[in-house]
């Protein structure tokens, strides 16, 4: 199913996605409203939404909502570095030993169809289109065969990257968490849809010019690895995002450079999963909030 978080006639709630409808939670009890919520009941929660999905004949458009971000509170975003060759390639490094994994903040989250903001302390900011997965359970020390148990689901995130702030420290969590700079979305689709998310298309337009396009095959690290390694160092929360990397076709290292102007929009396609659009626009002006 396609999990999402929208708001309709300023209510915001848990739904699904059936053929451009939505499914509405409104009024079961046993769907939380909040998502993060939703995947800490597990299975008894998708349960519940899979029987109202059977059951349910009132839905609404889905052109008729405005789509959030499916999880906008979670406890972690990680984002993995480096983990596609070709991308190694492009930015002449040596091939990780480890998974190279980093913060991005939670406060860069942000929906489908919102907008990625050019900051103005820096001109140099960058796409990244990448599949990410949604722990579904809490877990540590989890075995590379029980991997594809602890995934709730699958999503597209762009790993918006301001490359001099990256490149600033060894971390690069400041370069990859500035506000609005982690869209997710635009829903979460649950494992029984997703067979193999090891051979899945994914690729990158900007204004309708295509910037990227590989397959997930060719992940040097893979979903089930990524949970091993980091499960082995913390556990592990239900809604925790992990981002898996982006392939070549970066615009730091385009000729000219292809770093993001405000009046464009990104797109990312990831196949069995959707679409994830952005506009990008100049941060509004400053402001304090009290």
């Amino acid at each position: 199913m396609k999990l999402i978080t929208f708001t309709h006639k300023n209510k915001t709630r848990v739904g699904a996605v059936v053929d451009n409808q939505v499914v509405d939670s409104t009024g079961s009890e046993a769907i939380p409203n909040d998502m993060l919520a939703f995947l800490q009941a597990g299975n008894s929660a998708l349960q519940a939404m899979q029987q109202l999905i059977n059951s349910s004949t009132t839905r609404l458009d889905l052109a008729t909502v405005k789509l959030e971000a499916p999880i906008n509170n979670p406890q972690k975003f990680l984002g993995i570095g480096l983990n596609y060759a070709d991308h190694i390639g492009e930015t002449q490094l040596e091939k990780p030993e480890y998974p190279l994994f980093f913060n991005k903040q939670v406060n860069c989250i942000t929906a489908h169809n919102s907008p990625i903001y050019l900051p103005h302390t820096s001109d140099k900011v960058d796409y990244e289109g990448e599949l990410a997965f949604i722990i579904g359970k809490r877990c540590r020390n989890v075995p590379i065969e029980r991997a594809h148990e602890v995934i709730a689901g699958f999503s597209i995130v762009n790993d918006v990257s301001v490359r001099d702030w990256q490149m600033r420290s060894p971390t690069w969590t400041l370069g990859k968490s500035f506000d609005t700079h982690g869209p997710i979305g635009p829903w979460i689709v649950t494992t029984d849809e997703i067979t193999d998310p090891h051979h899945l298309q994914l690729t990158t337009w900007v204004d309708g010019e295509q910037r990227q396009s590989a397959n997930t095959q060719q992940m040097i690290f893979n979903c089930y690895e990524m949970i091993v390694y980091l499960s082995s160092t913390m556990t592990l929360e239900a809604g925790d995002i992990i981002s898996t990397g982006t392939p070549s076709g970066v615009g730091v290292k385009m000729k000219p450079r292809g770093y993001l102007k405000a009046g464009q929009v990104v797109k990312i396609e990831i196949e069995n999963i959707g679409v994830l659009s952005n506009p990008v626009i100049d941060e509004p002006e400053a402001r304090i909030l009290i």
